[in-house]
């Protein structure tokens, strides 16, 4: 599980226009206005990779862990072992106790310290950034849309889950 932010700042790739031409891309803002929190689902028995991801106007605080792990246990529809990073967000005393009230429902674990590349679910917030390149919403709520579909997109495609998975060195040897 992990969390990444999108925001109105150009994010700028390669593109086509006509000569002496070039495309204009304008900021509206620096903030993040729209935060993403992310599962990324081994896959277990004759079932597939999956993605699940809940967005929230705003940054994330412990409010949006807690929906989120809610989300997430009732989408999966078995108890859950979550591996995330050191987010204040995710040792706060309100997630605490909310793990603590459904202890039968999730493990928690942490990654160890600036360990990004161990984190499967990094490869997605990649791709669905790649995805929004020259991306200019003109509003929160067409970013929200933009952002949507592109995790939607992306979870549709199994064998790339399944490379993230790879990509961070875990083999699913065993769970498939």
């Amino acid at each position: 599980m992990d969390e990444t932010g999108s925001t109105f700042r150009a994010r700028l790739g390669t593109t086509w226009a006509p000569i002496g031409q070039p495309p204009e891309l304008r900021r509206v803002s620096m903030r993040r206005e729209v935060s993403s929190v992310v599962a990324l689902v081994a896959p277990y028995g004759h079932r597939k990779a999956r993605l699940y991801a809940r967005h929230f106007e705003g940054s994330v605080h412990s409010a949006q862990v807690v929906a989120a792990l809610r989300y997430f246990r009732r989408k999966v529809g078995h108890p859950l072992v979550v591996v995330w990073d050191r987010l204040g967000a995710h040792r706060s005393n309100e997630v605490k106790r909310f793990v603590e009230s459904h202890a039968s429902d999730f493990v928690l674990e942490s990654f160890p310290a600036y360990s990004p590349e161990l984190n499967p679910e990094e490869g997605c917030n990649s791709q669905v950034k790649r995805s929004m390149l020259n991306s200019t919403p003109e509003s929160t709520a067409e970013l929200l849309r933009q952002v949507r579909a592109a995790f939607g997109h992306l979870g549709r495609h199994h064998a790339a889950l399944r490379g993230f998975f790879a990509h961070a060195g875990l083999s699913l040897h065993g769970l498939t």
